[in-house]
């Protein structure tokens, strides 16, 4: 059995400490063969940093995807290519620096990692549908466990992508929206699957940034700088727990929303 920890997107400092004191506990409680996390959000809620890349390998991260921030933070640019455990959305024009693909073997099972970007309500890419056919016939058609991970506004969107490839992917786990839906589930006795993993982030928070300056932007349609509060007494940490047979089929997702106290 291949055993995977899948955790939502960090968000700024608050998350990335929470996230560092809790893994070696749920390491050793699940005893993950793969720890995947979603870090676009790492670096003060906007992108990523080269410093915050590393720490996540030396805490025991194997992958880290991102979504349609993974650029805000420009100190990545030149580096991202050389960073193999770091995978940008596939359906960024091909001409975008960056890994499309994460691929490890773990008991003999060649393990692959995907991200891609939904299209509504998103900045303009290419059809995700699309590029992920491609993929399979090329750079994923010796992988036999296929993760996705689909960074998505509309919940639609991710479900129509699970469904269409139940039995080609081992999972699909959404990103993007911060807010865990209680739907994991495997679909087709194949593929496991979540809406949204959700966040590690500040509890008393609007998607793990500060409410005030997302409140003004309701109220008076004026830009604000968004970050994430820089202190709080709770952070909600979400992930789901997945085990497959060697074969990539799914045996088991259990998703999980804790609210912790900051010590």
């Amino acid at each position: 059995m291949i055993k995977v920890l899948f955790f939502g997107d960090i968000v700024g400092k608050i998350g990335r400490d929470m996230f560092f004191a809790q893994l070696p506990e749920l390491k050793k409680k699940f005893k993950p063969d793969l720890v995947i996390i979603n870090g676009e959000n790492s670096a003060n809620g906007k992108g990523i940093t080269s410093k915050i890349y590393h720490s996540y390998l030396q805490a025991g991260v194997d992958c880290v995807t991102s979504g349609n921030h993974i650029f805000d933070n420009k100190e990545i640019l030149p580096l991202i290519d050389e960073y193999e455990a770091l995978i940008r959305p596939a359906n960024y024009p091909v001409s975008v620096p960056g890994n499309v693909v994460y691929k490890k073997v773990i008991k003999g099972t060649k393990i692959a990692v995907v991200n891609f970007l939904g299209q509504v309500f998103m900045p303009p890419v290419d059809n995700p549908f699309h590029v992920f056919e491609s993929m399979l016939n090329t750079v994923l058609k010796d992988s036999s466990l296929i993760i996705a991970d689909i960074h998505a506004e509309a919940t639609s969107e991710k479900m129509a992508f699970a469904y269409n490839y139940t039995g080609k992917l081992s999972a699909v786990c959404g990103t993007h929206t911060h807010i865990q839906t209680s739907d994991a589930q495997i679909l087709g006795e194949h593929t496991a699957y979540i809406t949204d993993l959700g966040m590690i982030g500040a509890k008393h928070s609007i998607l793990g940034m500060a409410p005030e300056s997302i409140i003004n932007r309701f109220i008076t349609y004026m830009p604000e700088r968004i970050a994430p509060p820089e202190t709080d007494e709770e952070v909600v940490m979400d992930y789901v727990f997945m085990e497959f047979d060697t074969s990539g089929k799914a045996c088991n997702i259990e998703s999980f929303h804790n609210i912790l106290e900051v010590e």
